[in-house]
């Protein structure tokens, strides 16, 4: 009785072009895994969001009662709340929005901005006093490379201005993510006032301030229509700098006086200040890069360090770079000891399979190794996978399953020969026998990890790859022993 569909026999009628097919497999598993990206850990979302806002002057109970309350009142209505915290001071308040366990990714994201639209539309109920919100959801941004610039005879902001520029040629890189600059101190102008002068003056501090205010308002001043121009008219005197204000003269009521006839203008930085970074002891600005999200982090490790160099060259003496985190190097050993294991255990699972069934047929069953293998680094470049401990954990629990379909087809293979069968065959009736009970086995053995690749925790999005790279690796391997390995036996 003949076969409605054979695809082992199949593969012998077409030899040529599945010769085709496993060349080409090889050398595209071979390119994407020099492509593919490489991560220490596998992506995950955090499902929380701060909130914070302020309303200044406002007592404890005053500031939960008009703003912390409306706000966690208000995020009630979104469906995928779980849970609000809060904590308040006297004049400002912190919710932190958290969401369900189940909230998968790309609904995170339009959560996020759908609070930010209902703050949006509370605004209004809040006292003319209230400052406004303050959005913070950028918690899985990762700076892996972590650079301290230290220095000597040089100010702050000198310092920052040097960095300002490093930065800039950091997010030229292709695969550079966000790259900031911090522990820079806020430069600040301190006007100290003194009561015994304006009260000489007879002019009150508010007075003052107000005064100020207006002179350094930015407002349109109107355009000069010249018959086909117009000439846009701007009137200067904004605050520039400390010199600016120091030779600003002030009318209050009907006194005109300088500035600096009631106060001492001094150029400084901001004290306390809000934050702080040191190296060794030393006072430093840092800069923190980050990387496009499924890049190489050893490829672009390399090039950031051109651009550091470069950088390092051309600054000044006195200033020094100093490389305090290298998420590269922490990659490439994590990454390292793990493709060592998985050769390993290619080496191992390959030599086993020549003992077991011998030189020839164990070459066969070797073979359906790197096979396996190509095709499945082909698919993880497709689908946005990276190399990291879960997926490469992943391949080495799969390595003692996918040679099962192939050695179980070789097996099949080599009774019928005994049988007195032709090669042909013999590699026709193991598609006949054993090709749906194999891919039965196969399936089950997927569904044991389904429960992960179902599970919508932070520890399921953790090791979602986990159950992709087990269940794509198992799949083609039998594809590769119903399809190639016949023909590998047959020739």
């Amino acid at each position: 009785m003949k076969d409605r569909f054979n695809l082992s026999d199949w593969a012998l009628q077409h030899r040529s072009f599945v010769w085709y097919l496993m060349i080409i497999s090889m050398l595209a598993g071979a390119m994407a895994y020099v492509n593919i990206g490489r991560e220490e850990d596998p992506n995950f979302t955090i499902k929380t969001m701060v909130i914070s806002a302020t309303l200044p002057g406002a007592t404890v109970q005053e500031t939960l009662d008009q703003v912390t309350e409306r706000i966690e009142k208000k995020l009630l209505e979104i469906d995928e709340l779980d849970y609000t915290k809060s904590i308040t001071w006297p004049g400002r308040t912190i919710v932190y929005v958290n969401l369900l366990a189940t909230t998968r990714g790309p609904l995170i994201d339009l959560t996020w901005q759908r609070v930010r639209n209902m703050m949006g539309d509370i605004r209004g109920e809040f006292p003319a006093e209230f400052a406004g919100f303050n959005f913070n959801d950028s918690f899985g941004d990762v700076f892996g490379n972590i650079y301290a610039f230290t220095s000597d005879g040089f100010s702050p902001r000198e310092v920052r201005d040097l960095v300002e520029d490093i930065r800039r040629d950091v997010q030229q890189l292709d695969d550079a993510g966000n790259v900031i600059v911090f522990g820079d101190r806020e430069e600040v102008i301190y006007l100290d006032f003194s009561p015994e002068k304006l009260a000489s003056l007879g002019v009150s501090l508010e007075m003052v301030q107000a005064t100020l205010a207006a002179q350094n308002a930015i407002v349109p001043s109107g355009v000069v229509d010249s018959g086909p121009e117009q000439v846009l008219v701007r009137v200067g005197g904004q605050f520039l700098s400390a010199s600016s204000l120091e030779s600003i003269n002030l009318r209050v009521g009907d006194r005109f006086f300088r500035l600096t006839d009631v106060a001492t203008i001094r150029h400084g930085y901001k004290d306390p200040p809000t934050e702080l970074f040191r190296f060794n002891g030393q006072e430093a600005i840092g800069l923190g890069v980050g990387m496009r999200t499924g890049a190489n982090i050893l490829k672009f490790g390399e090039e950031l360090d051109e651009v550091i160099e470069h950088a390092r060259y051309l600054l000044p003496v006195g200033v020094d770079i100093h490389k305090v985190s290298d998420q590269p190097a922490i990659v490439d050993e994590a990454v390292g000891h793990f493709t060592k294991a998985l050769v390993e255990a290619v080496g191992i699972v390959m030599l086993v399979s020549l003992v077991a069934v011998g030189l020839r047929a164990g070459l066969v069953v070797a073979l359906a190794v790197p096979l396996t293998l190509g095709i499945t680094f082909v698919v993880m470049e497709y689908a946005g996978f990276t190399l990291q401990r879960i997926s490469l954990g992943a391949l080495i629990i799969a390595l003692g399953l996918l040679v099962d379909d192939a050695m179980i087809a070789v097996e099949t293979m080599i009774s019928r020969l005994e049988a007195g069968d032709s090669r042909r065959d013999a590699a026709s009736y193991a598609w006949r026998t054993i090709a749906f009970p194999m891919l039965s086995g196969t399936l089950i053995t997927v569904a044991g990890f389904i429960p992960i690749g179902l599970n919508s925790s932070a520890a399921g999005e953790f090791t979602f790859s986990l159950f992709v790279v087990i269940a794509v690796s198992l799949l083609v391997s039998w594809i590769v022993a119903v399809l190639f390995s016949p023909l590998l036996g047959v020739t």
